[in-house]
């Protein structure tokens, strides 16, 4: 089947012959007629597979008749990343340039006033991601009740980042007369209720098992300790024959790292995570997809809908947690028919994580061997260790002079342990006398109880001469002790040694003062 047998207008059909595209992928063949008829499609495609165009290019036949409102889009797509959404509109920018359509890119790190000026002037096409749409949205300058198409893209990845509440409030906001599309490269249980809330007796379409590796990509697998793992991927990259390469890490600290070791040691490397601005990623982007720099040194927001064209190399500094991501990042490789070779860097700690990826791919990845570096066995079924903040192992023997929770509370039992066994000692003399709590307890009660003397009520105290707070005033009670630092009373030179009433010995000095007339008061 070719383009032409789709149903595509002329201007569409000559934009991908100028792309050089002659036949569509299967995702393409199967997606582009049904959304053409107007139906939801719900569609599971790997990387890799051409479903961007495939949802690209029906809605730009859709989108040809018609004319955008100021801030009222006719249609919205949502990107988890910014940079599968720039990638979603150079498709539109290839594919739609002999059709007058507009369309606008809402990505966070650009200025509000540029794309506020974009959605004044009408747009056919907005591609946006989540947080930024709900931005835009709060602030009145976007309405949502012209929008006839919506596609969620990768929808499981945006499952993983935590967008769908912002999806589900997105579509809440939505005419319910709409078709929508969802395109997803897994089907978890999550991403069906997804779509039975959002879609409306969809056209299910799925070309390839989800989360299948590319046949075209050689795989291979190095387990090396942690310490030897940066030396292991100089070694690698040196021994092949790398055109360009992607090395991703799970954390985007070790991704400063380990760009910073590549660069020490004379390697043309940059660096990709989500801490940095948008236009240095973009700058960053630009700069390997031209061929300026070998090396990139990214996290998983790479491992999505990149195309980089002719890829040679992926290596996987870490192991991904998920193992999906693992077939992710493999698939930026091996594209468009070419081969690829996917490297994995393996620390002892993580035999789980392996596990779980080749029980997904079916089959066990290939092992090798570094030359010149020693060879590790994993520990299968252990989770990944780290170091905690003073530097040592978590879960290793190097724990310092502390001891550990389990120590102190073995410390804590063998204490108790031997208090019983004092008590037992003190309430059965005999060693042969069996010990059971019946005895224990015979034991104690026979065991001569110290006297107590009766406890006087109020009565019994203010007959002997004390107060409410059991201090002794009787006549042959010695005098109170006077008080160190400046409290109580303090004999002065004016007291007249008059009795004091109500205060005991203790009336205040001002109170005993004599009046004009001579009396004291």
């Amino acid at each position: 089947m070719t383009f032409d047998e789709l149903g595509l207008n002329p201007e569409i059909l000559k934009a991908i012959a100028e792309v050089g595209y002659l036949q569509p992928t299967p995702i393409q063949e199967q997606a582009i007629p049904v959304v053409l008829m107007g139906r939801d499609v719900l569609g599971c495609a790997q990387t890799g597979t051409g479903k961007t165009a495939g949802f690209t290019l029906p809605m730009i036949e859709i989108l040809s008749s018609g004319r955008a409102k100021a801030r009222m889009p006719r249609s919205l797509i949502l990107e988890p990343t910014r940079e599968l959404a720039a990638q979603v509109a150079d498709n539109f920018e290839k594919y739609g340039k002999h059709c007058k359509l507009n369309y606008a890119l809402l990505i966070g790190g650009e200025s509000f006033v540029d794309q506020e000026k974009k959605l004044d002037r009408g747009v056919d096409v907005l591609i946006a991601t989540p947080g930024r749409l709900i931005d835009l949205f709060e602030r009145g300058k976007i309405l949502m009740n012209d929008v006839k198409i919506l596609v969620i893209d990768e929808a499981d990845r945006m499952l993983d980042m935590g967008f769908i509440p912002d999806v589900e409030r997105i579509v809440g906001l939505l005419p319910k007369l709409r078709q929508t599309l969802l395109f997803s490269a897994t089907m978890a249980p999550e991403i069906r209720k997804l779509a039975d809330a959002f879609l409306m007796n969809p056209k299910e379409i799925s070309v390839a098992p989800p989360a299948t590796a590319a046949a075209t990509v050689v795989q291979a697998l190095a387990v090396v300790p942690t310490e030897e793992k940066r030396e292991a991927l100089r070694r690698l990259i040196r021994s092949e024959n790398v055109t360009n390469a992607l090395i991703f890490c799970n954390r985007k600290r070790d991704v400063e790292i380990l760009y910073k070791s590549l660069t020490k040691h004379g390697f043309d490397a940059v660096r990709l995570h989500g801490d940095m601005s948008q236009p240095a990623r973009t700058e960053t982007l630009d700069k390997f997809k031209k061929g300026e720099v070998r090396l990139m040194v990214c996290s998983d927001v790479a491992a999505r809908g990149l195309d980089i064209k002719g890829l040679s190399h992926v290596f996987n500094f870490d192991v991904p947690m998920h193992s999906e991501d693992y077939v992710h990042r493999i698939g930026r490789t091996g594209r468009a028919g070419r081969e690829g070779h996917a490297y994995t860097l393996a620390a002892p700690a993580d035999g789980k994580y392996l596990a779980a990826i080749e029980k997904l791919l079916g089959t066990s990845i290939p092992r090798i061997e570094i030359e010149g570096l020693e060879t590790a066995a994993l520990s299968e079924g252990k989770e990944r260790g780290g170091r905690d903040r003073g530097g040592r192992e978590r879960g290793g023997k190097d724990r310092g002079e502390r001891p550990s929770r389990h120590d102190r509370g073995s410390r804590q039992r063998e204490k108790r342990q031997a208090k019983v066994a004092e008590v037992i000692d003190a309430v059965i003399p005999h060693p042969e006398q069996e010990v059971t709590r019946h005895a224990v307890l015979e034991a104690s009660v026979a065991l001569p109880q110290p006297e107590k003397a009766p406890h006087p009520n109020r009565h019994q105290r203010r007959a002997a001469g004390r107060d409410q707070g059991g201090r002794d005033h009787s006549p042959e009670a010695p005098a109170p002790r006077p008080p160190k630092h400046g409290g109580g009373h303090v004999h002065h030179e004016h007291d007249d040694g008059l009795p004091g009433v109500a205060f005991g010995d203790h009336t205040p000095a001002f109170l005993l003062r004599r009046s004009r007339s001579g009396e004291a008061r």
